[in-house]
């Protein structure tokens, strides 16, 4: 009899238990889920100034002295101009065999070409002219402006600006769709981020202008930050 009772509850049991999985079961949860993006304008602040001492002479060692002394020379004028060693860097250091292509004698060689490629980073953007003449005038023919680059030194505070933006034009996007949808928004699920993007320009060479001075045009350059966010509905 015992054994008898102790079924019976089970099954009892069982009975209140399984209509109530069956009914959460019965109603999904209902959501909408938005993509949106937010984009501020900044104006660069500094400026990357890339450029190389190249040098022909007729033995590797003479090419790489010339090489040496020349790229000594642009680097005092960097630093001369308000510009620290740590800003500073060289990108390459490369010597090697130069020729001559002629239709009567084919390639001959001619030499030896040493060349050495630096970075600047100019911090005080408004001087980035001046280091761009300062180093044009050490380095003679010998040296090769290859271009500038203006950028933003810290863009943490344009792409919080982004950041805000994303989320309002993420929220709007939901109001609108809940509208036509005629629903309302509820709590947010969750929101992810794709991540922030900083669109530099197009490297650029220098400019002279009419005083012969140099001047970098900055120009203004794009912050973005793309997020993801899902709205529960009520």
């Amino acid at each position: 009899m015992k054994l008898r009772s102790v079924i019976a509850a089970i099954a009892a049991l069982s009975i209140l238990i399984i209509p109530g999985v069956q009914n959460a079961q019965a109603a999904p949860s209902r959501y909408i889920t938005v993509n949106a993006e937010g984009t501020v304008k900044v104006t660069p602040n500094a400026v990357k100034i890339m450029g190389q001492v190249t040098v022909v002479e007729g033995t590797n060692g003479a090419a790489l002295a010339k090489a040496n002394s020349t790229s000594a020379a642009v680097r005092k004028a960097v630093l001369a101009n308000g510009v620290s060693a740590k800003d500073l860097a060289t990108t390459s250091l490369k010597v090697y065999p130069e020729y001559n292509y002629t239709q009567e004698k084919g390639s001959v060689q001619i030499g030896y070409r040493a060349s050495q490629s630096f970075t600047i980073v100019v911090k005080n953007a408004a001087n980035a002219g001046a280091v761009v003449d300062a180093i044009a005038a050490a380095g003679g023919d010998f040296l090769q402006l290859q271009g500038v680059s203006p950028f933003v030194l810290d863009n943490s505070k344009a792409t919080e600006a982004a950041r805000s933006a994303a989320v309002k034009n993420a929220k709007a996007k939901a109001i609108s769709y809940a509208k036509l949808l005629g629903v309302k928004l509820g709590k947010v699920n969750y929101l992810t981020e794709g991540g922030a993007t900083y669109n530099p320009p197009i490297y650029g060479v220098a400019k002279a202008s009419a005083d012969e001075a140099t001047v970098i045009d900055l120009g203004t350059q794009d912050v973005s930050v793309s997020i993801t966010v899902q709205w529960a509905l009520i």
